[in-house]
């Protein structure tokens, strides 16, 4: 962290502060293997097109019909499609899973 404010410090002041303040909640995803810590961050992406859809969705109000309602959301999630860069492994996510939840993810596996 002592890198990080000497590297940004000066520039971003709140920058160090915001990382002590969250460093406990930052922490634990370290505990995770890559490959789920990769589908912990596709999971934020969803939730990121989600808020998207929901603000594209507020921001206009109304519409005409349902079917005006489902072509401005496909073209939000096309559009939103091009930032995303490339899937997660799933099968090795769910191998590591399996490893660290044993019993918990078999269950919900089914």
């Amino acid at each position: 962290m002592a890198d990080l404010e000497d590297r940004w410090g000066a520039r971003y002041p709140a920058v160090g502060q915001d990382w002590r303040r969250a460093w406990e909640h930052v922490i634990p995803l370290f505990a995770f293997p890559p490959d789920i810590r990769k589908m912990i961050y596709t999971t934020n992406a969803v939730e990121s097109l989600n808020r998207s859809l929901r603000k594209i969705i507020k921001t206009r109000g109304s519409f005409p019909t349902d079917e005006a309602a489902m072509k401005l959301l496909y073209l939000a999630i096309q559009n939103a499609g091009v930032h995303w860069r490339r899937p997660v492994a799933w099968t090795a996510a769910m191998g590591q899973f399996a490893v660290l939840f044993g019993d918990r993810f078999a269950l919900s596996a089914r």
